[in-house]
């Protein structure tokens, strides 16, 4: 007779078949899996309900927490979605341009349109609800590339959006705005449904961020065919915006001139440090080393002793005979690799010499994890390029960058900082918009620390270090710049470690 252990392990495997077969996690009704099955799963904290009849894949360590919930909530919203209303539903022409911007912050209530809707509020887990109204939803519906969300496309959406969208969601807006192909798509909309103030709002809207040819060519047209068109600026302010296919690099360009602007609001009055010469600076790495490599590792999860990080340096380290923690030991000895390979990227960065920062990036991020390769635990192979699957982020309303935005998101990044003049500003940045992409699949935080010391440095400022007893305070601050879009709180906690 099977031990509780095997009939457990046999419910996981139907469960890893239907996820296989049906390309999701998430479950509807008993007879999915079976009662027998589901009611293991559910007891054993391996899935999770939602509400009566739904239920989503957790894990042991994390059932109940928001953790699961924010990773699995669009799939689950997909699901539900279609399973209510088959293909007769989309988001609101709104929530689709915030979609589209590559904004995927799970929303408190997130409003559905669909014929077959009642106008009913459903209450979801952790005080997030869904808003059904009734009525007809896109009339040409694009689908998200990640979850399959049924959307407006983008210039039927721009069509339709509130004049305050563009004021309140000026960001998600002029992303969208600038990733029009061309004239033709708004040209096709407004010539079938008319609507002058909405075709006088768009062209208003395309000449605010510098579009004016496209502008021109809607406005035109639209006048040939009779229609009398007022242009309107549904903007508070100009600012242009390069033509992009990527709506999600215009997206990150357009928050960094945002949050540029907040952060020069704050008018903090900085204090540069004397450092006379490169070896000034390298020094001061040096002294704060094993301060530094403690507390990163810490923020992470990692137990380490500042004994252990002193035996990694020094070379006195065995993981196999004398640490028997070997991922702490590993993760020590991975991060003083990063270090020294930094301390090079730092002598030439100060040299004043080429410097290839993308690149550098890369090595740093090598390093951290290429004890892990010698000891077989990684692939080389999974340490070339950028992740490969979409990651999530614990406890964080907001989802790092599909897998398709994070090349050209980080060369993007990687140009703002190389022209940025300010350096307080490049460094809060840097850190925060590289977290914000998070383009590997481990490792993000401890290299978004590296690069804002580097800059820091590099900038006459001093290295800080980010004490884990800040952790909560550090990754609020962080959520907050994600979710709110307002960097001042992250801002304000590296001036005062600074300080």
């Amino acid at each position: 007779m099977a031990d509780s252990k095997e009939r457990l392990a046999s419910s996981l495997l139907e469960l890893k078949k239907y996820q296989e077969q049906n390309n999701t996690g998430v479950v509807r009704g008993s007879s999915t899996l079976g009662r027998t099955h589901l009611q293991r799963l559910v007891e054993n904290g391996w899935l999770e309900p939602v509400m009566k009849g739904w239920y989503i894949p957790s894990s042991p360590e994390d059932v109940g927490t928001t953790s699961v919930w924010y990773a699995n909530y669009w799939n689950f919203i997909v699901e539900y979605c279609n399973s209510r209303y088959g293909d007769d539903w989309s988001l609101t022409a709104e929530e689709s341009l915030t979609i589209h911007s590559g904004n995927m912050v799970v929303p408190t209530q997130i409003v559905i349109r669909s014929t077959k809707a009642t106008n009913n509020v459903v209450e979801l887990k952790h005080g997030h609800s869904l808003l059904e109204i009734s009525t007809s939803p896109a009339s040409e519906v694009a689908f998200d590339p990640i979850y399959g969300i049924r959307l407006y496309g983008i210039a039927e959406a721009l069509m339709f959006s509130s004049p305050n969208y563009f004021k309140s969601d000026s960001v998600n807006a002029r992303a969208n705005l600038a990733s029009l192909e061309n004239s033709a798509q708004i040209i096709r909309l407004a010539s079938v449904n008319g609507n002058s103030s909405r075709v006088g709002r768009i062209i208003g809207a395309l000449k605010n961020i510098g579009r004016d040819n496209i502008a021109d060519e809607v406005l035109k047209f639209m006048q040939r065919l009779g229609y009398d068109i007022r242009v309107e600026d549904p903007f508070d302010n100009i600012v242009k915006v390069s033509a992009s296919q990527s709506p999600y690099v215009s997206r990150i360009r357009l928050l960094w001139e945002k949050m540029r602007g907040q952060i020069l609001s704050m008018n903090l009055n900085l204090s540069r440090i004397d450092l006379k010469d490169k070896d000034s600076v390298l020094r001061s790495m040096e002294t704060n080393y094993v301060k530094d490599a403690y507390h990163s590792l810490s923020i992470e999860g990692y137990r380490v002793t500042e004994s252990l990080i002193e035996r990694v340096r020094s070379g006195a380290w065995n993981p196999d005979a004398e640490d028997t923690d070997r991922r702490n030991a590993l993760a020590a000895r991975g991060y003083y690799q990063a270090f020294k390979r930094l301390q090079k990227s730092m002598a030439i960065c100060l040299e004043g010499d080429k410097f290839d920062l993308e690149s550098e990036l890369n090595e740093w991020h090598y390093e951290l994890f290429d004890p892990c390769v010698q000891a077989g635990i990684i692939s080389p192979a999974d340490l070339i390029g950028y992740r490969t699957m979409q990651v999530y982020i614990k406890g964080s309303k907001h989802t790092p960058l599909p897998v398709n935005a994070v090349n050209s998101s980080i060369g993007a990044l990687c140009e703002m900082i190389e022209e940025e003049k300010d350096g307080f500003i490049k460094a809060v940045l840097g850190h925060f918009f590289f977290v914000y992409i998070h383009p590997y699949m481990d490792g993000n935080g401890r290299t978004a620390r590296f690069l804002m010391n580097m800059l820091l440095c590099s900038s006459g400022y001093s290295w800080i270090v980010v004490p884990v007893e800040l952790r909560n305070e550090y990754m609020q601050s962080l959520e907050k710049a994600s979710v709110e879009e307002d960097i001042r709180d992250f801002a304000k906690f590296i001036f005062g470690l600074l300080g």
